[in-house]
């Protein structure tokens, strides 16, 4: 019988290593670890095969023992290089003190010690400190010595690190023409395997951030691709996650919607733990998603884990209040953002747009036309598409606010052009809703009609649930005759002893009352489709296209009062009237006895209380309701049928 030939585990661990089999490594590493048989560099590599496996928790204790082996064997500039990789281990984890500790451990070490590779990637770590307080010229000048350095050591990595960095503050510096052929240089040596495992995924990631970063979507998507392949090729978990949160920023943006959530989803789950700061960018991007489709639950959800990860989640937070009714808190949002933001121009070109869409709703034509000033002076500096596209959109929402819809007209034509040209189907399809208004404002219905209809279709297409119930409205607004009759749900609603109240809190807390309350009912019109006719002290008169959406909102209404009582220990009791009816719209009012009906039922709910005609729910299922009876109402000979719904 042949000698069976024992295997060396460390010899094998270290085998496998070098070709990249990050599990065979891990575990051939961890049984010659067991034996105690691993030297600072083995103790290194086990590390970081723990890391391309998604252990990372694992990876840091095994890294702080490797650097505590190079200390042992009194290897500063390696033991300062471990430390070096320990801190950005730890910004990873959003443990920024614990990091900052191993960046002042590595400058200790490498104090008046000979010039080395570990100097080089300590300028590195230097020049990104600079970077992130937007002191563009000091990162630059740590990373000109970090290249020089490694023009002066033999490390594969160290000049791919030292380009990129010099290529990011390039870009944000506006000098995007000497940025990308340093950044494609290096990403070229990282698909040519010129690199490291690490430094070759960090590449990809930090290319496809740069294109985020300047809006450079078609670039972007390419590199996303590739970085894709070059996952697939690998033994690896956790890492794929990073580059996934930037591909499914693309792929929305091209409109692969379903891809893009699947691709956001997965990233989540594998980022919570491996790498919580890109998982920050994860549930942020999966709020996007879920905000275009309508599902604002689940977008503030996701918002909010966002930000429990330490991402603001903008301007997706400021522009889920905005569709939620919330107006006034969606641009403090949007303002507060812009306020951290005071030097990153990129940053501010993906927030500025928000806030001129806010700004329009509330009537601001100051903020707006504040807003598509900077963004216009941006795209000056940094002439991507995108850029120019939003530049161009915020113009033409100032245009339209300003009356003037032929300038507003063209400036939206302009913004879907350059949306078109980076194949960004959602955006462009909401520059033709604004063509559309525009030219409605022109009084020239057919042709708003044509631009209606077919950003409708990319909408349904897309499934932005939103924003084809918006185009759908303005369809049935163009196709109504001055005068039409038109069947609707009518809602009143009023705060009972509104009077007593004020006298009981006094004026300055009756107005914060009144606007939360204001608020909170507006945020259910918008979620449920009501249209919002009128708002007199604080009453409300929606119409609503159906009975269930009727319904459904004043249910709703009634619950957020009672949660917020519950919670909070009080809020204000609101009475509800509803009645469906034709009536006859009249410069965005309506008009005929049907409404008269509806006010009359809302006056006799008592707080807390949901009124209806029995006709209005006649035919709806699951609708619970009590106390059935007939009412004498003024101004009506015959008495009407009406019911308590029971929305508990």
């Amino acid at each position: 019988m042949p000698d069976v030939v024992a295997i060396d585990p460390l010899e094998a661990g270290r085998e496998a290593f070098e070709r990249r089999a990050w599990s065979e490594a891990y575990r051939l590493l961890k049984e010659a670890d067991t034996a105690g048989r691993l030297a600072a560099e083995d103790l290194e590599a086990f590390a970081k095969s723990a890391w391309w496996i998604g252990a990372s928790g694992e990876s840091i204790n095994l890294f702080e023992r490797a650097y505590s082996s190079f200390l042992d064997i009194g290897d500063r500039p390696r033991a300062a290089f471990v430390a070096l990789t320990l801190r950005r281990e730890y910004l990873g984890k959003l443990a920024s003190s614990v990091a900052q500790g191993w960046l002042h451990r590595a400058e200790d070490l490498l104090e008046g010690v000979p010039d080395s590779v570990a100097h080089g990637y300590l300028a590195l770590a230097h020049g990104e400190l600079a970077f992130s307080r937007g002191e563009l010229d000091h990162a630059m000048s740590h990373y000109d010595r970090a290249v020089g350095l490694a023009s002066r050591f033999e490390d594969r990595d160290l000049p791919a690190w030292a380009q990129m960095r010099r290529a990011e503050a390039l870009a944000n510096a506006g000098r995007l023409d000497e940025a990308w052929p340093l950044m494609e240089g290096v990403a070229a040596s990282a698909v040519g395997g010129e690199l490291g495992a690490h430094t070759t995924g960090a590449v990809f990631c930090n290319v496809m951030a740069a294109c985020r970063e300047s809006a450079d979507y078609r670039r972007g998507n390419e590199w996303a691709d590739v970085a894709k392949q070059w996952c697939e090729r690998q033994e690896i978990s956790g890492f794929p996650g990073i580059c996934r949160v930037h591909r499914a920023e693309f792929m929305r943006l091209t409109g692969a919607w379903a891809e893009a959530e699947a691709e956001v989803r997965r990233a989540c789950d594998e980022l919570r733990d491996f790498h919580p700061a890109v998982a920050a960018a994860a549930f942020h991007e999966l709020g996007e998603m879920r905000l275009r489709l309508g599902d604002f639950d689940g977008a503030a959800d996701a918002f909010e884990q966002a930000r429990a990860l330490g991402e603001e989640a903008q301007p997706g937070r400021a522009l889920l209040l905005l569709a939620r009714g919330s107006q006034d808190a969606a641009a403090a949002s949007i303002r507060s953002a812009l306020d951290d933001l005071t030097w990153n121009k990129l940053a501010r070109a993906r927030l500025l747009p928000a806030q001129a869409d806010i700004a329009r709703v509330r009537g601001d034509v100051d903020t707006a036309a504040a807003a598509a000033e900077e963004l216009a002076e941006i795209a000056e500096d940094f002439s991507t598409a995108a850029i120019r596209a939003s530049a161009a959109h915020s113009a033409g929402v100032v245009a339209l606010l300003r009356d003037d819809p032929g300038n507003a007209t063209g400036r939206f034509r302009e913004a879907r052009r350059l949306w078109r040209e980076v194949d960004a189907p959602f955006e462009a399809g909401i520059e033709s809703l604004l063509v559309a208004e525009s030219l409605t404002q022109r009084s020239d219905p057919e042709a708003a009609k044509l631009e209606l209809e077919s950003a409708r279709a990319t909408f349904e297409r897309l499934g932005a649930a939103p924003d084809l119930a918006r185009a759908d409205a303005l369809l049935a607004s163009l196709a109504r005759a001055p005068g039409a009759r038109e069947v609707r749900t009518f809602m009143f609603t009023d705060i009972v002893g509104s009077t007593a109240l004020v006298e009981a809190i006094g004026d300055e807390a009756w107005h914060d009352l009144l606007h939360w309350h204001d608020q909170a009912l507006r945020g259910c019109f918008a979620e449920t489709g009501g249209e919002e006719i009128d708002h007199t002290g604080d009453g409300f008169f929606v119409a609503f296209p159906d009975a269930g959406s009727a319904l459904r909102c004043a249910a709703e209404i009634q619950r957020k009062l009672a949660a917020h009582r519950r919670d909070h220990g009080f809020a204000p009791r609101v009475r509800i009237g509803l009645h469906a009816a034709e009536a006859t719209r009249v410069s965005g009012n309506y008009e005929g006895a049907g409404v008269h009906l509806a006010a009359r039922i809302g006056a006799l709910a008592d707080g807390g209380e949901i009124v209806a005609s029995a006709e209005t729910i006649d035919g709806l299922q699951g609708v619970a309701v009590r106390d059935p009876r007939d009412v004498s109402l003024k101004g009506f000979a015959s008495p009407v049928p009406v019911v308590s719904i029971d929305w508990r």
